[in-house]
């Protein structure tokens, strides 16, 4: 591969990272803007209008500050990033030397991976407890990428459909060492099969989010590496990035969609 190809996809791959990154930090924008506003009115309804008054004067301030914070870096600081957990992980129920299998019947046939609950023990987790309770179920995979972002994924486990959504808390990284080394760019290797945990690119900020492998990827390793698809799933997700992104776009919803129907979690 010529060094300007491998350039183009770099430079593909890091904005790929920042328009995830943005969007965000546009969540969390919106949530804190949200947050004051229901404070001023619930204020407002015992003191009066002038407490309404001081509370968009504050609203005003923080949204420049953010303005300002997003401006100069396209990431929110790793306490930012932690600080969108409004609960606590499930508590720890899994057997943590159990091997566990994950099953997502889809609107594209049956994929199944498996967990190792002994390198991944918090992911495994919150991935049963999740199962468990239906939260998967109905959503869709929202985002494929393609040959033009240099990546080669299907992203799914967003209630929301557009990549803001998660389930209110964070789980720590882990298994980070299994990525190997890193080639000159600090990159390394995702090979097809492989079932990682998404984030905002700060650390311990993964929430429900996940993608599946395609197709060998180059990615930082900040992903925590928590399944492996077996053989006919991994020919179902690629019968999926075959047929492309809804709009011919690099990346986006993908024409086949995918919809989980339902996802259970089961121990081997």
């Amino acid at each position: 591969m010529s060094s300007s190809e491998q350039r183009r996809r770099q430079l593909a791959r890091e904005k790929f990272e920042r328009q995830q990154s943005r969007r965000e930090e546009a969540r969390r924008r919106t949530t804190r803007i949200t947050a004051i506003v229901v404070a001023a009115v619930a204020v407002t309804a015992v003191a009066g209008v002038s407490a309404f008054v001081l509370a968009d004067k504050i609203g005003d301030d923080d949204k420049k500050k953010n303005d300002t914070a997003a401006s100069q870096s396209p990431e929110p600081t790793p306490s930012e990033a932690q600080s969108e957990s409004k609960a606590p992980e499930p508590p720890m129920k899994i057997d943590k030397k159990a091997a566990y299998t994950m099953s997502l019947a889809t609107s594209q046939g049956d994929l199944t991976f498996s967990m190792d609950a002994a390198k991944t023990p918090h992911t495994t987790n919150s991935f049963k407890a999740l199962a468990d309770k239906g939260y998967f179920d109905g959503t869709k995979c929202h985002r494929l990428t393609m040959e033009g972002t240099g990546i080669f994924v299907l992203q799914c486990g967003d209630p929301k459909g557009d990549g803001s959504g998660g389930p209110g808390y964070n789980i720590p990284d882990e298994n980070l060492d299994a990525h190997g080394k890193t080639d000159k760019d600090g990159y390394a290797t995702f090979p097809a099969g492989m079932v990682a945990m998404a984030n905002t690119g700060q650390p311990g900020s993964g929430g429900s989010q996940f993608f599946m492998v395609y197709k060998e990827t180059k990615l930082p390793p900040t992903y925590t590496p928590f399944g492996t698809l077996d053989d006919a799933s991994l020919k179902a997700v690629q019968k999926v990035a075959a047929a492309g992104v809804e709009g011919g776009a690099d990346q986006g919803e993908p024409k086949k969609a995918v919809k989980i129907e339902k996802a259970t979690v089961k121990k081997d």
